[in-house]
């Protein structure tokens, strides 16, 4: 089995070296935890190689060549392209928004089309390689849209999405624009994975909000198929940083990162240069720090390293001079001519050099104000082979929720920052070495090997356990036969559902009435030659015959406990007794009471309680808890519990409308042929479906 990795970026990058076009391999966390996995499925990787824009059309044919050796799919993107996928939608309005700084958002977003034409661009890249068996792993923001386009021209592939940055709550995510195509295009999948349970939650809030789909904790059905949503941490190549550490002292020209005990403790930020990765904050309460414990001035400093980003969009080069104003500030505040406390840098360093600062570091301060995992906690860990060290880490990162021997902080409130900081200064060294052996043990566990591991075996699974497609759509190019026999058909008799079918669902039921198109279709439809018409539902008799009366239409009323045949009056079939009705009648009343915006139907033939115009997912709860509450108290009772859409209805055993269809046929003219058409999933009565 193939597995085709689909991403942004590729593990490799190519840039000018003189004249010639030189390839280099990412050390990033994802081609790090996805290289063992391309290696041992014989996988390929699809992604944009971010070369220089002036590359040549023979530098493109070598660059192709170079990557298809190493089983690798360009998508080539035009600066255009560049700009309004990855620069004006991914970064300045997905990363802000799924970070919650909505404040960052423009004014105006634009380049949407762009960012469906460049997925629809990866699609096809991907749909160029592609074998049956084939299992797809879709990764992060930028792709949202590819899961559903590649469900399109695979129906049964298997795929799956990962997401690397944090589901934000469906209040924030409810602002974009395009949050719905976001979802669907996720919901292409058969297994979406977060970091964490609570991305997951955030993640099934929005599909009830947005879309009305209501997940059951661990997947979703979408049509007929399953989704499964699954909550999947990553981790980092814990023992390739142990051996790094471990292997030899550290290079003479990184010796001054080395722990130095005249020049004091060290703490250390290693970040991109985010304005999510709270650096402000950090270098405030670093300052309050030596300002409520002068006994640490001259002897502590705090090494941030602010590794370039985006430098193209201008929030970053505000974010950078904000940041280097607070450390000019704190220098000029606190240092003397032999102590500066910030030492910061702006610029990226190697893996080595990295390494060596993590091993010299006393404290690692990993204060986010967002972010989906942070991996640099992780390293940082990893690379502790001495057990020593503390971290520092703030609650609004992913890895919280796995590290809880770090000091974890509220990056917002910078009096407790500054607090932690110093108890981690202060920490004896057994608590050191004990909180460290204990993180040590849990990153060293689960590893980004097995992070990819475990994914890849739960989309397997999930596409294995694919129930088979219940009846569905017919399809496009079928219905034109159908159409053609019902039509020559001198006798055709039509079934219709109402609501749901012939009208959309309404908050309010009142509001779904006929409009004058639908009223003036049903009337020729009825007036046609040899057809008779039969509306359906689960409406009361007296709102069927208001907007229908007047047609020639046959009308059944509460799923056929009353019944009108075209041109004749009500009749009502014998209605069993309904020694439930008045008991559950309270009940019903106390949840509508209880939950703003339902409300209680009465009919004839039963009640109804529905829960359309409520709160989304406190009416599902509503839901949920009425009904395990009815079947408790009705349960020897003759009555049926039907959940519908955004309804929960009770009606005596025996009411449905599998009786309607019985009676029309019994009355049908020899040679008939009957059509029904409907959303009716009830498995008591029998299936209305177009494709019946």
């Amino acid at each position: 089995m193939r597995t085709l990795i689909v991403s942004n970026r590729l593990p490799v990058s190519y840039a000018r070296d003189g004249d010639e076009l030189v390839g280099h391999q990412s050390a990033g966390g994802l081609a790090t935890g996805l290289d063992r996995v391309q290696e041992e499925a014989e996988g390929w990787w699809i992604g944009w190689p971010g070369t220089p824009s002036d590359t040549t059309s023979e530098e493109r044919a070598f660059v192709d060549r170079d990557l298809e050796r190493q089983r690798m799919v360009p998508v080539w993107l035009t600066p255009g392209e560049v700009e309004g996928y990855y620069e004006n939608v991914s970064n300045r309005v997905l990363w802000p928004l799924f970070h919650y700084l909505i404040q960052q958002l423009p004014l105006h977003i634009r380049d949407w089309g762009t960012y469906e034409h460049v997925n629809a661009r990866f699609a096809a890249a991907v749909a160029s390689i592609y074998r049956p068996g084939d299992r797809i792993w879709v990764h992060d923001y930028h792709l949202f849209l590819v899961p559903d386009m590649l469900r399109g021209l695979f129906p049964d592939a298997n795929i799956g999405f990962f997401l690397h940055i944090p589901f934000p709550s469906s209040e924030v995510f409810r602002a974009l624009p395009c949050r719905a195509r976001l979802l669907e295009g996720m919901l292409g999948a058969d297994l979406i994975g977060f970091h964490t349970a609570g991305y997951a939650r955030q993640f099934n809030s929005s599909l009830l909000r947005i879309l009305g789909l209501a997940p059951r904790v661990d997947r979703v059905q979408v049509g007929q198929r399953e989704v499964r949503i699954g909550v999947f941490p990553m981790g980092v190549d814990a023992a390739g940083w142990a051996a790094a550490a471990d292997a030899e002292k550290v290079p003479a020209d990184l010796a001054p990162a080395e722990r130095d005990e005249q020049a004091g403790a060290l703490l250390l930020g290693v970040d991109r240069l985010d304005y999510t990765k709270g650096i402000p904050r950090r270098l405030l309460a670093f300052e309050l720090l030596l300002e409520t414990h002068p006994e640490f001035q001259g002897r502590v400093r705090l090494v941030q390293l602010a590794v370039p980003s985006r430098t193209t969009i201008s929030a970053y080069e505000d974010f950078r001079t904000q940041i280097e104003s607070l450390a000019s500030r704190v220098n000029g505040r606190f240092g003397t001519a032999h102590w500066v406390p910030v030492h910061y840098l702006n610029r990226s360093l190697t893996q080595r050099e990295v390494m060596a600062l993590y091993r010299a570091a006393d404290v690692m301060v990993v204060t986010p104000i967002r972010d989906g995992m942070n991996l640099v906690a992780k390293e940082f860990v990893a690379s502790r082979v001495d057990n020593d060290g503390v971290l520092v880490l703030s609650e609004f990162t992913g890895a919280a929720s796995e590290l809880a021997e770090a000091l974890r902080v509220n990056p917002f409130d910078v009096d407790q920052t500054a607090e932690a900081l110093h108890r981690a200064l202060v920490m004896s060294p057994d608590e050191r070495s004990e909180r460290m052996r204990a993180l040590r043990h849990r990153v060293c566990s689960y590893d980004v090997h097995r992070w990819a591991r475990t994914f890849l075996d739960s989309l397997e699974r999930a596409g294995k356990d694919r129930p088979s497609p219940g009846p569905g759509m017919t399809p496009a190019e079928q219905l034109a036969p159908v159409i053609d026999r019902l039509c020559a058909a001198p006798e055709l008799v039509l079934l219709l559902d109402y609501d749901g079918t012939l009208v959309g669902f309404a908050e309010v039921p009142e509001l779904a009435y006929p409009d004058r198109a639908l009223l003036e279709l049903l009337h020729r439809l009825a007036a046609r030659p040899g057809t008779t018409v039969h509306l359906v539902s689960g409406r009361t008799h007296e709102t069927l015959d208001r907007w229908f009366g007047t047609l020639p239409l046959g009308l059944h009323a509460e799923h056929g406990a009353w019944s009108r045949p075209p041109g004749g009056s009500w009749e009502a079939i014998a209605l069993p007794p309904q020694p439930w009705r008045e008991k559950a009648r309270v009940i019903l009343e106390d949840f509508r009471t209880r939950t703003p915006g339902s409300l209680l139907e009465e009919k004839s033939s039963g009640l109804a309680w529905h829960y359309r115009g409520a709160e989304p997912e406190f009416g599902s709860f509503q839901a949920n808890e009425l009904r395990l509450h009815l079947r408790e108290l009705l349960s020897n009772e003759p009555v049926e519990i039907l959940p519908g859409e955004k309804v929960i209805e009770l009606r005596p055993h025996g009411i449905g409308k599998g009786r309607v269809v019985a009676a029309v046929l019994a009355e049908a003219p020899p040679g008939a042929i009957m059509a029904a058409l409907g959303d009716d999933r009830d498995r008591k009565s029998t299936r209305l479906n177009s494709s019946h």
